[in-house]
Formats: C-alpha cells, structure tokens, sequence
C-alpha cells in the first residue's frame, strides 16, 4: 500500500495526533497472524537490512544488575513505511522468582509523516514471534536439506522455534531438545507434537543433541561470562549453528574456527563486544544474515563448513512485524484508542 494512501486509511480509524491505539500481548496475539505471516514480513526486513534500505542505531541500554540488561531498539523500514522503537528488557530470574516471563517489553509505532505516534503495543508476542522466524529464514538459506534440528532451551522461545523450523527445512525429519528443566521439555513436546509432523526428541544432554543435529539453535541466557556448555570438541564440520544468545551457551572456540562466521547486525555484534559480551574476542565476521537473504554474500558453498549465524535481534523486524500488527488491529476495531 502505497505511504499517502496508506496514512488516508489510518486517519479513518485513529485520529493522527490526537489519539493512538494501545494493545496489550492477548491483542496482539490475536490479531492473525500466523507463522507463515511472521516468516514473509521477517523475511522482508531482513532483505531491507542486506540491501542497506534501513536505518537502526546499535541497540543502547542500561544495566540494573549484572545480568540484567534493557535495550532501546529504534529502527525506521522506508519499504514497509515503519518507523517505531522498540523498549525491551531481560531478567533471566523472573520466571522462578516471579512466574513472570524473563523478557517482556513495548513497542511503539510512529507517523512517518507527522512523527505522531500511532500506536503502544505489548511487545512480548511480537519478540517471540521474530526470533524464531530469523532462525528458521537462515537455516533455509544455510542449510536447507537439513533433516534434523537442535534446539537448547525448552521455554518460549524453544516452543516457537519448533514451530516454525519446520516451515522452512522441509527436509527436516526429527527435532532434538534440551534444557536443565524436565518440565520445560514435557511442555514442549506435549504443546509442539501435535501441531508439527517431525518427532520431536528429548535430548539425553547437550553433547548427544549436538552430535545428533545438522542445524543447532539455543535461546538460553545472554550473560557477560562464557558459559561454554556447547564443546568444541562435540562440533562438526558441516554443522551450522545458529545461536540467538551471542557467545554465552557455546565454547567460544567454535566461532572462531568456523569457515563462516554470519551476524544479523555486525555494528550491533560490535556494540555487544565493546561492552564485554565477548570475553574472548569477536571472531571476525563473514557477512550478515540479511545479506545472504537478499543474494549479496554467499551462505554455504561447501558440504562439509561449519557455519555459525549469530542472531541477536534487530528492531528492524520489530518495527515490521509491529506495523502489520497495527494494521490488522485497526482493520478489526481491536484495541482501545487512547487520546494524546
């Protein structure tokens, strides 16, 4: 839809600088969109990252405790005419502590025309749903004839993981899983199995996924300090690897030997190393995700490279999927309008 048209229709429903709309996470859950909606929309943005049609700062923050971080996401998408920030924050100890989700945030839309904002939005549902959609676009353009998938880390994001992995290796035959809860493995097989046609494996521990997967993923904990429960010695040539919690979960040697190292943000990736994220040194960097997406830089070449594609999660997709969101609300007369 063309940006002018696109602003008559939105002036219909919401009074541009007047109101805006607020939706909570069930809202925002609800508004339609499925897995192969996010897949397309996340696709898009990452394309518009590789084509450099993009602007987004390196994601600033502060950090309460050591392992505490919040992160400002700015980001404007000219393709999509999205512009919004993202204001998102992680505590590793709410779910034992509180029964409270470990990341939970806002997002807000904003006119391009007018700098207005348009909408403030639950941004829960919409960081879980892009996570995964990155993982799974790069594991099709990395490793696309993969049949078997591992993932470390059973929670939301591991539930979503397997959901959508399965959308885009369409070779994929079983799924392997981890996480030092035994619950959280019995939630994922018993909430995942029905809806996907892969077995899905309880992974006896790190090592045995490791050796049993073609394609690795892990969404544990973003920590300062190298927790290296991945060895190196367990990896393989041929293997990709594609983590969405920088360095933390695996030995830091497995980056640096890979023959391509792929980032979704190289300036974020920087950002994250100056502050102390990578202990040991970033290794140096082939390309980005959204690069190979977009037919600028090659992803695999040869059977048997290990490749490591390191997602830390851009506000460009945010700001995407955030306004579709937007816009299927208002279509729908979801939400409440609230005055400025």
């Amino acid at each position: 839809m063309d940006a002018a048209v696109e602003r008559e229709w939105i002036q219909e429903k919401l009074d541009i600088g007047k109101e805006m709309l607020y939706l909570t996470r069930d809202e925002v859950a609800k508004t339609g969109l499925v897995e192969e909606d996010i897949l397309e929309l996340t696709r898009s943005a990452l394309v518009a990252h590789g084509k450099k049609e993009y602007e987004m700062p390196a994601k600033i923050g502060v950090h309460p405790y050591e392992e505490v971080f919040y992160h400002a996401m700015p980001a404007y998408v000219p393709a999509k005419n999205a512009v919004g920030l993202k204001w998102i924050e992680c505590y590793p100890s709410n779910p034992s502590r509180y029964n409270l989700p470990q990341t939970t945030g806002l997002l807000v839309l904003n006119d391009t025309e007018s700098g207005c904002p348009l909408a403030l939005m639950d941004a829960t549902w919409v960081t879980a749903m892009r996570t995964p959609a990155v993982t799974a676009l790069a594991a099709e353009a990395l490793h696309p004839d993969a049949e078997s998938f591992g993932m470390f880390g059973s929670g939301l994001q591991g539930i979503e993981h397997c959901r959508f992995i399965v959308h885009t290796l369409k070779k994929l035959r079983k799924v392997y899983i981890y996480d030092i809860k035994e619950e959280a493995m019995d939630n994922l097989i018993k909430t995942v199995q029905p809806q996907v046609d892969v077995e899905i494996i309880r992974g006896k521990n790190p090592e045995a996924v490791t050796k049993s997967s073609q394609v690795l993923s892990s969404a544990t904990v973003i920590l300062l300090d190298t927790l290296a429960v991945v060895k190196d010695k367990w990896v393989s040539a041929g293997q990709t690897i594609i983590p969405c919690d920088l360095n933390t979960f695996w030995d830091p040697l497995i980056s640096k030997r890979a023959d391509k190292y792929i980032v979704d943000s190289a300036e974020e990736h920087r950002h994250f190393a100056a502050m102390g994220y990578f202990p040991d040194g970033l290794p140096e960097i082939t390309c980005e995700t959204g690069e190979v997406l977009a037919g600028f830089s090659k992803g695999r070449e040869k059977a048997e490279e290990l490749i490591v594609c390191s997602n830390i999660g851009m506000a460009v997709c945010d700001v995407v999927v955030g306004k579709e969101v937007f816009k299927r609300a208002l279509e729908n007369n979801m939400g409440r309008i609230l005055p400025l």
